[in-house]
């Protein structure tokens, strides 16, 4: 039986199942400047110590640890306009003063409280593209949301109501989770009202492609569980047994859109490192070590005179060459096996251990080169996300389509793909793609944004499905 893994989103628009059914003080600003305005952090409690202490006491019911955490999980409810262009031969019949068609589209998800002042985490597929966020409280009390930030690649995003002294979750460490560890999913599936359901930690640092539909170069290292997760809890808690959060549900694996034992929930550690960076900037920003790598296999290991079961990440290349790692004295050839003390076992891995640290951050990269160990010293770069929005041919500017670009160029919630939102007046391009069309793929190869567009593109010719004012059609064009 073939079985398919979904984002489970009650977002309708999506066209996929979904689940989602400490103050700083203002230095004084200088004679003549604006002073820079504070960045206001959620006081969140932690608790880093594991959940269990080599003992399992019997317990007989966790409803005592489970009424100080209910309250501080809320439903999240999004609406949306979509704006459905009236097609050209309907205009030419009936008179082009026919207005476009709207409808609005409502969805439903979970989220949780992390500080006492409204700061809420949920899950970016929740939230992405709403004109309208209502969240609804266990007490019945319901506040329109502000969107802080959203991270497509991590499927998180940060919201926040207008409130004080609001219920809220102690946040563990979600890297001491064990398999076997018992843990609780709440949430509000199907719209029915708040539901708890249990079940253990079936894996840790799970990579199921749950996101690269959507975000080809996402982060992937989720906590499997066997607890129930069904549309509407997307966002939701993933608590252990003394009530702390240790990830936010994001998805399932399925073959009959419900629910099968197979749950995904974003680790805590990584969904507060977003929620961070959301906060302080806006945006995310990532960490940057200038290596193009490989994960060393036991048949590579090997040929370089090793022992099978090495475990690390092959340096086939220093990209840039003036990069953060060539800076700091990282070969060709050698294998990182750490950062930090932390074992490195796969590029994925690697690149999401990275990606979690600040920018100018100094790290310990162990590496192994000529078959001994070293440590070397680096200071990691910036994550630049140019391969998002750029010129993908020349003079044809592309974004992936957002919100704000659907509302714009009017484009119907059904259409996926890139947007073209500039063209140079000396562009050869000038005749082939107008502004506001909507790349779907190039050469049958689905494109979402500069670096797939590009991937994608033969030398000579090429053909493109192009959504333009309601109508599809073919466009042939040549790399030049």
């Amino acid at each position: 039986m073939k079985t398919t893994l979904a984002v489970l989103s009650l977002v309708l628009a999506t066209g996929f199942v979904a689940l989602s059914a400490q103050t700083e003080k203002a230095a004084p600003a200088k004679s003549g400047k604006a002073a820079k305005p504070a960045v206001v952090h959620p006081a969140v409690k932690l608790d880093p110590t594991a959940v269990g202490e080599g003992k399992a006491p019997v317990l007989t019911s966790y409803a005592d640890v489970l009424a100080d955490v209910r309250p501080a999980v809320v439903s999240v409810f999004s609406s949306k306009i979509v704006r459905q262009r009236v097609p050209d031969i309907y205009r030419q019949m009936f008179g082009r003063n026919i207005p476009d068609r709207e409808q609005k589209l409502d969805g439903l998800g979970s989220g949780v409280i992390i500080s006492s002042d409204g700061y809420i985490l949920t899950n970016n597929h929740v939230v992405e593209e709403a004109d309208e966020l209502k969240v609804a409280l266990s007490d019945d009390r319901e506040f329109t949301a502000k969107l802080i930030g959203t991270d497509p690649k991590t499927d998180i995003a940060v919201i926040k109501i207008e409130a004080t002294g609001l219920p809220h979750l102690t946040l563990a460490d979600s890297e001491k989770l064990r398999v076997g560890d018992i843990v609780f999913a709440i949430g509000n599936p199907l719209g029915i009202g708040q539901t708890v359901t249990m079940g253990i930690v079936s894996a840790t640092g799970r990579r199921a492609n749950l996101l690269t539909d959507r975000a080809p170069d996402a982060y992937e290292d989720f906590i499997q569980t066997d607890a129930a997760i069904n549309m509407g809890n997307s966002g939701g808690a993933l608590v252990d047994a003394k009530g702390r959060l240790v990830g936010i549900n994001s998805g399932i694996a399925t073959n009959n859109r419900g629910n099968i034992g197979i749950g995904f929930a974003v680790p805590i550690n990584l969904a507060r490192s977003v929620m961070t960076s959301l906060i302080e900037h806006g945006t995310v920003i990532r960490g940057y070590l200038g290596v193009s790598s490989d994960t060393l296999t036991p048949e590579v290991a090997e040929q370089l005179g090793l022992p099978r079961d090495t475990r690390g990440v092959y340096v086939n290349d220093l990209n840039p060459a003036d990069g953060p790692a060539a800076k700091a004295g990282v070969k060709r050839e050698d294998i990182i096996t750490g950062i930090n003390d932390r074992p490195v076992t796969s590029r994925e891995e690697l690149r999401l251990i990275v990606a979690q640290i600040i920018p100018g951050t100094k790290v310990t990269v162990q590496i192994l080169r000529d078959g001994k160990p070293r440590s070397i010293e680096v200071t990691l770069g910036k994550l630049e996300d140019d391969a998002v929005v750029g010129e993908f041919l020349p003079g044809v500017t592309i974004e992936p389509i957002s919100a704000e670009l659907r509302r714009q160029f009017r484009i119907d919630a059904r259409v996926e793909g890139v947007v073209v939102t500039a063209i140079d007046d000396n562009s050869p391009y000038q005749g082939v793609f107008p502004v506001g069309a909507v790349i779907e793929w190039i050469n049958r190869v689905p494109v979402t944004d500069v670096a797939t567009a590009k991937e994608a593109l033969r030398d000579g010719r090429n053909l493109a499905s192009v959504h333009y004012r309601g109508v599809y059609r073919l466009v042939p064009f040549q790399t030049r």
